[in-house]
């Protein structure tokens, strides 16, 4: 063996004046010895053949030897056998001094480490290297070539954008591990799933996204899509543990103008619909969702300039203590008018703000601002101030309640953070971290909304709040003796008292609600019923001349929902029947329009007849022009369907 075939990746070889292998180097003769194969005395085409796919050399070995040419760098593969090795192969003739062919000599290297790396690479580019899947621009390349097809299969290929539904929780609370090893499982319950009916990739994080080619229709997509979300909601074993996880989906259906990025951006957009319309749900594109993000992202746009030039503002809304009907304090209300647009509702820019991360400038501007409007307040006087969840998972939260109390120089106790449940459920122990450093500063925190969301009570043993906010949703029709919404709100409050919590009622409109509430225990009321949100300069001349006592100017009493219902009627007066009109009815009353009732009417006793010519007992409450309205003995029912 020469030196140089001692360097693994160089090998020698010789052939005779027929072609036939005389010599080859120990390396590559015994990888053919380990197949039973003898390449001595073989012809050089039958132990070697030119690779198909080194396309710049088409000549073969046997044109070579007769016609004695040389060649160089020919990637071949055995014939037999060895068929994972490749080679490069290069070989000349040789003759004696006398110039006499002796037959061919060559060497070769090594091209299957190389052959495999490449490959290798080649499909890391193209698969995810986690579940195997195809990747973002296997999936692009895909689609690229379906749309460039001049196939009917085009028009009609569809794309499905998946989410999942509580990944985040698994990764926070059991680890990064435990989360790849369930989107492993996750991969292989789709790759299942979807079958060859189409190609299955994962977009990055726990996205994934299917590419449907040929004839599809929404029927069967919608089935499609119920079956992924069934098997993707099975629960998991991973390290002794049960996981639960559900998943969204946004389905997007091509047309003859469709083009990757069009498809792509449109099934987004319908997993963004679905996303807000909870868990475990799939929604097709349409045409108002683009409309949709479009006007969002104007208002994003718009919100940003609002923050720069002072469009915002904070109102004041009066919270009452249920007893002696003073003022107690006071909920900082954001709102927005915009110069053009007017007012825009915070339901309608707030959820911006959080998706944009807007919210956590805007957050820190309010809670600076109610601390200065605390600060020309009476001493005796609290700011209530909303924290969405993603401001309170921001660590900068603390610095900034310290600063704005320092610069206000005011007692911490006055300002009242209101959080939700929501804050808990990320990540609960690093939001009890946060609750207890609020708490050590020695702000107030209010528990808001509760009963809405899950309400669990280990919030309330975990997380000692100083205030229970009961949700408007209790408050509305717990007049109604056949509601529960009384006794809801009774518990809410024993159990506050018990744990050593305020609470205040929110979302009072009624004086009558105004009269159960207090009858109910609870502390404080919060609402219309006290009038709207002001602006702070409206209040401050009352309040610091020692005005605190608050009037209810709400209705006096609660409404009950009125239905549209038109219908021919007759009221009986004393054995006289006069012909009206029902305009609209409730359970307790009706609007009817008459040509011949007058105001000396209102308070006697009429019988009113519509359906089945039935009598119903009612009395004249007041009597308009061409109008009037009664009020039934006895509730009725307003279910005519």
């Amino acid at each position: 063996m020469s030196y140089a075939e001692k360097f693994e990746d160089r090998w020698f070889w010789e052939a005779d004046p027929d072609g036939c292998l005389t010599y080859l180097s120990k390396t590559v003769a015994d990888q053919f010895d380990a197949f039973g194969i003898n390449p001595i005395g073989n012809p050089i085409e039958k132990v070697f053949r030119v690779d198909e796919s080194d396309v710049g050399h088409s000549r073969s070995f046997k044109f070579h030897i007769v016609s004695r040419t040389s060649f160089s760098d020919h990637a071949v593969r055995a014939v037999k056998g060895l068929h994972e090795s490749c080679w490069s192969m290069s070989g000349r003739p040789w003759f004696d001094p006398e110039g006499n062919y002796k037959g061919f000599v060559g060497s070769g290297t090594d091209l299957t480490k190389t052959r495999n790396q490449l490959a290798t690479i080649k499909r890391l580019a193209i698969t995810d290297s986690l579940t195997g899947l195809a990747n973002r621009q296997k999936i692009q390349d895909i689609l690229e070539g379906l749309l460039r097809s001049d196939s009917a299969t085009s028009l009609t290929c569809a794309l499905m954008i998946l989410d999942l539904d509580g990944f985040k929780g698994v990764n926070d609370t059991l680890g990064h591990p435990v989360g790849d090893a369930l989107l492993i499982k996750v991969a292989e319950r789709l790759a299942i799933t979807v079958g060859d009916s189409g190609f299955v990739g994962r977009l990055g994080g726990d996205e994934f996204q299917i590419l449907f080619p040929g004839d599809r229709t929404e029927k069967g997509l919608s089935e499609l899509a119920r079956r992924i979300i069934e098997k993707i909601s099975e629960p998991y074993i991973l390290n002794g543990s049960t996981i639960n996880i559900s998943c969204s989906i946004g389905i997007c259906l091509a047309n003859g103008q469709s083009d990757p990025e069009f498809l792509m951006r449109n099934a987004d957009l319908a997993l963004y619909s679905a996303k807000t319309h909870g868990r475990g749900t799939f929604v097709f594109f349409e045409d108002e969702m683009l409309r949709k993000a479009i006007w969002r992202k104007q208002l994003e746009d718009q919100l940003r300039i609002a923050i720069t030039e002072n469009q915002l503002k904070l109102m004041f809304q009066p919270i009452v203590d249920t007893k002696s009907k003073t003022i107690r304090g006071f909920e900082a209300l954001l709102r927005w008018h915009h110069p053009i647009e007017g007012n825009i509702s915070p339901s309608v820019f707030i959820p911006i703000a959080e998706e944009s991360g807007l919210i956590l400038s805007i957050g820190d501007w309010v809670i600076r601002t109610a601390v200065q409007t605390l600060k020309i307040l009476p001493d005796d006087l609290r700011v209530a101030v909303n924290v969405s969840a993603i401001q309170f998972s921001n660590p900068a939260l603390l610095s900034t309640v310290t600063n704005a109390i320092a610069d206000g120089q005011i007692d911490p106790s006055r300002l009242e953070l209101e959080i939700t449940e929501s804050v808990f459920l990320d990540d609960e122990r690093k939001s009890q971290k946060t609750f207890k450093s609020l708490k050590s500063i020695g702000v107030r925190l209010a528990l808001d909304d509760f009963g809405t969301g899950y309400s669990s009570l280990a919030y309330l043993k975990d997380a000692p709040f100083d205030k229970i906010k009961i949700d408007q949703s209790f408050v509305k029709n717990a007049v109604d003796p056949r509601s529960r919404n009384s006794a809801i709100i009774q518990a809410i409050v024993a159990l506050s008292n018990a744990l050593g919590m305020e609470t205040t009622a929110e979302g009072l409109e009624y004086q009558d609600e105004v009269e159960l509430i207090t009858k109910l225990g609870c502390s404080q009321i919060q609402g219309f019923v006290f009038g709207p949100a002001m602006d702070i300069d409206q209040i401050l001349p009352e309040l610091k001349a020692g005005i605190r006592k608050m009037r209810p100017i709400g209705p006096k009493r609660t409404r009950r929902p009125r239905t549209r219902f038109i219908q021919s009627a007759k009221i009986r007066i004393n054995d006289n029947d006069t012909a009206v009109v029902i305009k609209n009815i409730s359970e307790n009353g009706a609007l009817l329009e008459h040509r011949h009732l007058s105001d000396q009417m209102v308070g006697i006793g009429i019988s009113l007849s519509f359906l089945d010519n039935v009598l119903i007992p009612a009395t004249v409450r007041w009597v308009g022009v061409g109008c009037a309205g009664v009020e039934f003995y006895d509730a009725i029912s307003v279910d005519f369907g």
